[in-house]
């Protein structure tokens, strides 16, 4: 497979969306804005249809916000640390709760995902507040249609607008998404300030 030709990926940028995007909720690094603006950009170029990335992608941010819910809501989360890819994992929750806070409100559900890092403490923190089931599915469903729709949006606009190879759009498109959501990110921890519970004593243990 040619990754660089646009006429390579045809329906395969599906596929890469399902376990991308679920995987991201896990694992931050993962590069979800990356393959959905990516489809953005081939919606562009006539390769993919901009309505399916939307939905295709908006359905996994959904499975993989849930996955995350229920595992910190029944309090499963020390089972992870059996594995070392489990304690990896419960290391970057604490550090994406250190670095976004602990808001569960239905607004930060919704929109601190925008944020990097943002997805991963949000969901975790509203778990282990034990928030509402329905109301959490309604907001991370919301959540990730909004956001499916932004990335999405971010490589059509650039895909149709600068003419370029469709993955030169893309990296365009993560570019101006990066900056947007740090920028984004630097204004609500000022407002909130710093409302972690994570502290820095490697020896002191948190509820989760």
């Amino acid at each position: 497979m040619d990754f660089g030709s646009a006429d390579s990926w045809g329906n395969t940028i599906y596929f890469w969306i399902i376990p991308i995007v679920m995987g991201d909720a896990i694992f931050p690094p993962v590069p979800s804005e990356m393959v959905v603006i990516t489809g953005g950009a081939l919606s562009a170029a006539g390769r993919a249809n901009a309505l399916l990335v939307v939905l295709v992608a908006a359905a996994a941010s959904w499975l993989g916000d849930i996955l995350v819910f229920q595992l910190f809501k029944r309090r499963l989360s020390h089972v992870l640390d059996r594995w070392r890819w489990g304690r990896s994992f419960h290391r970057a929750v604490h550090t994406a709760i250190a670095k976004a806070g602990r808001s569960t409100t239905y607004g930060a559900i919704i929109g601190i995902r925008f944020i990097p890092g943002g997805r991963l403490a949000t969901t975790a923190a509203a778990g282990i507040a034990n928030v509402s089931t329905r109301g959490f599915s309604l907001c991370a469903a919301l959540g990730g249609l909004l956001w499916a729709v932004w990335s999405v949006g971010l490589g059509y606009v650039t895909g149709a607008a600068t003419g370029l190879p469709f993955w030169a759009s893309s990296l365009i498109g993560v570019g101006v998404g990066l900056v947007i959501g740090a920028g984004v990110g630097v204004i609500v921890t000022r407002r909130r300030g710093n409302r972690s519970p994570v502290v820095d004593d490697p020896d002191v243990e948190l509820d989760f």
